[in-house]
């Protein structure tokens, strides 16, 4: 319901950017601005309904903010993670340009705009900043941030005092090496570290409040009324609408066909949602060579539920329906974790803390109910610490889920889960299963008393990270692993597999004898990369700016197949 209207402030944007350079290509059904200055609709007739936190209706577009933030994997910090709009309209823009947009905005309301120059990416929970800015409008202030593509937090603020009326202009100029903002008799003026270099403007909208103001109607948020482009003095600017997700057909010799020609045995990767549309050799490598993919981030609970009343299922959906559009299925990770909680989850009580997990389960493997085929329910429940395995420890680990409930929260998480999709399979996943030892031992015991619990788990996922000397595969025991849980009546997965460190030829021996293995074992159903290429892996450097890449995944920084990838289609063949 709208709130009465002397409640709203109606202020214009008015964001003009000169882009110096970068690029331009208009398509069929591109809308490119011309040199006299005549402006497109960028908000009209584009998809706004998949930008977190937005709702599309006849004034506008809604958003309310969502408070997302990325925690280390200590569940300290707290990086801001404000949405993007991956699957909108974006800007191919030379020369000279203006973009103006109607903000409609309740007083207390702080507004944000915000101007990206590339997609932001996690890298397994860190979020890289691409150059960009954001324009924070509130009762009497206006607040500009740019980000110089070389650091976590913004290079530069401002802000100014400002009277803003009902209506007002927010103008921000690239021109002459500036950035200038104004805004009635505030200016604004910082040195351009070369926000929009890369020729492409994304699109995001955030209320820096984190969507805890409320109205009579619900949480106040504010509202995007109109979105224009224009290209001023010789420049243009062009309406780019984010990609088809559909691909060509997988070619005969790629992985996904191989593996269904051996032994109809899916082969997938973790897929991170932010590239997907953005990086149009990652979307294409994806889709033709697996046949499954693991939701790297997108649904794991910090990004997925950051607020107790507030979800995000935008980059889950995003991978589904492009899995959905190439053939290919989803293993979902993860539901149950003592890492990547968000804080309103790590602070509350212990007494609360199993309906928050049931309704999370409950809410999340609902909303997916039927698209999604696989879920890893319960996430790394041994622990690292060799105490915990001594004097008939069952090497549990110790976190807030384990220790709220003891070790029935992973009885009731996958009885949760089974309730909310009875058709989806439910695994237990972790890492270090590879090998004989107590870890191997402990997670035996545990899935022998869940199966005599009757606890509804199919399967257990080996991660295999071989990122250490200790964490070498040799096919004989991994065979016998998956043979004893065979004989549970449980099915096995080689989940996360990534290899770091290693040589060309190391490397690609040890992805050949994961393989080898998996195919030689009837209950082993599926066989997973942690990652597409280096370009994305998750052994990225935190913090580092250009991010500092690892090198452990089947296709490098450059999306070419490496040493390992020949050695998978050499297993595949037979």
């Amino acid at each position: 319901m709208r709130m009465h209207p002397r409640a709203w402030l109606a202020v214009a944007v008015a964001v003009v950017v000169a882009a110096a350079g970068g690029w331009a290509a208009v398509g069929a059904g591109d809308d490119a601005s011309p040199a006299d200055g005549t402006a497109v609709d960028v908000l009209t007739g584009h998809d706004w309904t998949h930008l977190a936190g937005a709702t599309v209706g006849p004034g506008g577009v809604r958003i309310v903010g969502l408070g997302g933030r990325i925690v280390r994997q200590d569940g300290s910090g707290g990086q801001p993670n404000p949405p993007v709009n991956l699957r909108g309209p974006r800007l191919a823009v030379r020369g000279p340009v203006e973009i103006t947009a109607g903000v409609d905005r309740p007083a207390g309301q702080s507004a944000v705009l915000i101007l990206y120059g590339d997609v932001p990416v996690v890298y397994d929970e860190w979020r890289h900043n691409p150059p960009g800015l954001a324009v924070t409008v509130t009762d009497g202030e206006v607040r500009l941030a740019v980000w110089d593509g070389r650091g976590d937090d913004p290079a530069v603020h401002r802000r100014a005092k400002v009277a803003v009326p009902a209506a007002a202009t927010v103008t921000v100029t690239r021109a002459g090496g500036q950035l200038t903002v104004r805004l009635g008799d505030a200016r604004l003026s910082v040195t351009d570290p070369g926000v929009f270099g890369s020729g492409r403007v994304f699109f995001g909208a955030d209320a820096d409040d984190g969507g805890t103001a409320t109205s009579p109607g619900g949480p106040a948020g504010w509202t995007l009324t109109s979105l224009r482009a224009a290209g001023l003095g010789g420049g243009s600017a062009t309406v780019v609408d984010a990609p088809a997700l559909g691909q060509p057909a997988p070619a005969p010799g790629s992985l996904r066909v191989l593996a269904a020609d051996r032994r109809a045995l899916p082969i997938g990767a973790a897929v991170a949602a932010e590239p997907l549309l953005a990086d149009d050799g990652y979307r294409r490598l994806t889709a033709a060579q697996f046949s499954m993919l693991t939701t790297e981030n997108a649904v794991k609970p910090q990004f997925v539920h950051p607020q107790p009343d507030r979800y995000d299922f935008t980059g889950g959906d995003l991978l589904v329906d492009f899995a959905a559009a190439n053939g290919i299925a989803v293993h979902a990770h993860t539901l149950v974790f003592g890492e990547a909680n968000p804080r309103w989850m790590q602070d509350a009580p212990a007494g609360r803390l199993e309906q928050i997990m049931l309704d999370h389960i409950s809410t999340v493997v609902g909303h997916y109910r039927g698209r999604i085929a696989e879920w890893d329910v319960v996430n790394e429940p041994l622990s690292t610490e060799s105490e915990d395995y001594e004097d008939g420890g069952t090497g549990l680990r110790r976190h807030l889920w384990q220790q709220a409930m003891g070790e029935t929260y992973i009885d009731r998480a996958f009885a949760a889960a089974r309730a909310a999709d009875p058709g989806a399979k439910l695994y237990l996943n972790d890492f270090g299963l590879e090998a004989d030892g107590e870890r191997w031992d402990a997670l035996l015991g545990l899935v022998g008393r869940l199966k005599r619990r009757g606890v509804p788990i199919d399967g257990v996922g080996f991660e295999a990270h071989i990122h250490e000397a200790g964490d070498r595969v040799t096919a004989a025991v991994l065979q016998d692993h998956f043979a004893d849980l065979a004989r549970l009546g449980l099915s096995a997965r080689v989940s996360e597999i990534d290899v770091y460190g290693d040589s060309a030829g190391g490397q690609a021996e040890q992805y050949a004898t994961a393989l080898t293995a998996c195919l030689a074992a009837p209950n082993c159903t599926s066989y997973t990369t942690w990652g597409v290429t280096d370009r994305y892996g998750s052994t990225t450097e935190s913090g580092t700016y250009p991010p500092q890449l690892g090198d452990d995944l089947i296709f490098d920084r450059n999306l070419a197949p490496k040493a390992a990838f020949t050695a998978l289609t050499r297993v595949l063949r037979g």
